[in-house]
């Protein structure tokens, strides 16, 4: 099952630290279009995991499509197509990006309205290793808490920051209640993979078309 890993689409600005990071509008309109046109089909993991678990059907090639951290760009530029391919989008929210206004509650509240699911990346983008045990529950339970009582929706995933997790770690979002979560892997998941670690294929700025359908293509 691949999932890809986004995060922000749209143009860098000159100061970006880390402008791969960056997808171009362009550049992932014309990866939505080459998805489509090749068979795939967008899902959430939800689906995902009741078609592990349960049984559930799915479409033929499906895939996830994941956004970390939230930006602006996730509601005026990823939506709007997603939409017109009535696909559910999968956003990873930080909390404190929220906070700081880099989304709205009217904006997300659009976009579950549009289907996509809602997961937990902590509040702060912390990296997790490196907590100590209340500050850790806080990030990963209390961002679930947060995000379930603004938003009403499950919050049943959660994405690691930067990828970085230990048994400690594993252990509060197990004990936080979720079903799953994402890292920063490599390939197509599944549950062999454990659903507390399933790996993400990532798209970076400089892949275009020709580099995300080789990717898929090596996994397959």
């Amino acid at each position: 099952m691949p999932i890809l890993m986004y995060h922000v689409v749209g143009t860098p600005p000159p100061d970006a630290p880390f402008p791969d990071l960056y997808v171009r509008s362009a550049d992932f309109a014309g990866q939505l279009a080459w998805l489509r046109a090749h068979g795939y089909h967008a899902v959430s993991l939800r689906r995902v995991y009741d078609y592990w678990k349960r049984g559930y059907a799915l479409p033929q090639r499906p895939i996830v499509l994941t956004f970390d951290d939230g930006y602006p760009e996730d509601y005026t530029n990823v939506r709007p197509l997603l939409a017109h391919r009535h696909w559910p989008g999968v956003l990873n929210l930080a909390v404190r990006n929220l906070l700081d206004g880099k989304l709205t509650v009217p904006q997300i509240r659009l976009m579950i309205r549009q289907g996509w699911e809602i997961d937990a990346h902590t509040i702060n983008h912390s990296d997790l290793t490196t907590l100590g045990s209340t500050t850790l529950r806080h990030e990963i339970a209390g961002s679930r808490v947060w995000i379930r009582r603004r938003f009403h929706v499950p919050v049943a995933f959660f994405c690691y920051p930067s990828g970085r997790y230990d048994a400690r770690v594993l252990a509060a979002v197990r004990a936080a209640g979720f079903l799953g979560a994402t890292i920063e892997g490599f390939g197509p998941a599944s549950p062999r993979d454990g659903l507390l670690t399933l790996p993400r294929i990532r798209v970076d700025g400089s892949d275009g078309v020709s580099g995300l359908a080789a990717k898929l293509g090596a996994y397959r």
